[in-house]
């Protein structure tokens, strides 16, 4: 896989997390610890694409 495939996939988990958290922090049954988590798991991928981005130039 090439790193600018793998950025996209991270990229589409990214958004897939942010629009879980948007439904989870909507819900009036929200886990706060699910939704720390939650952000905690977006900010690791934001990480890993932003280090593959500057890998890829």
């Amino acid at each position: 896989m090439t790193i600018e495939a793998r950025i996209r996939e991270l990229g589409n988990r990214h958004r897939q997390l942010d629009e879980t958290i948007q439904r989870e922090i909507g819900s009036p049954s929200a886990d706060p610890l699910q939704v720390r988590e939650l952000k905690r798991r977006k900010l690791r991928l934001k990480e890993e694409i932003t280090s593959l981005e500057a890998r890829a130039g």
